[in-house]
């Protein structure tokens, strides 16, 4: 979960979905933003750019708002930044079955730290931002099949 669902949220989803499609692991992903203020709209272009340069078209995603079902539909409900941590955790149900955590909690030598917003920056930020979210998705899935 990011801001508004439309930089880093969508480029994790498609990481992590890439690395199921590569190691054969059916999961569930989604992305949402803490935010509504982009809701229905397609991810950044330089996010989409990002996302296909890797192999990932992410043009038919929508921003959407996360929601308190997320919280019980979801094993874990990962934010990008401790600022959207704190408002999950804030606006969860007060009996909920997801895990919350930082994505990058995920990758050993990693926890705590963000991945960097790349909406105000240029195209070497978007770059960055999937170098992380790949990482975080290598990993997630590693230990969802246990390897």
């Amino acid at each position: 979960m990011c801001l508004g669902n439309i930089c880093r949220s969508p480029l994790a989803e498609a990481a992590l979905r890439l690395e199921a499609e590569r190691i054969g692991l059916a999961v569930r992903v989604d992305s949402a933003g803490t935010g509504n203020w982009h809701a229905g709209e397609p991810p950044d272009p330089r996010a989409q750019a990002t996302a296909k340069a890797h192999g990932a078209d992410i043009s038919g995603l929508r921003a959407r708002q996360v929601t308190s079902a997320d919280f019980d539909r979801f094993t874990y409900v990962l934010a990008l930044d401790r600022d959207n941590l704190a408002t999950l955790a804030r606006i969860a149900p007060t009996r909920h079955t997801a895990r919350l955590a930082l994505l990058m909690d995920m990758v050993p030598g990693r926890h705590g730290e963000p991945v960097a917003d790349p909406y105000f920056g240029d195209d070497a930020g978007f770059e960055q931002t999937w170098t992380d979210v790949a990482e975080a998705a290598r990993f997630i899935a590693a230990s969802l099949t246990g390897a």
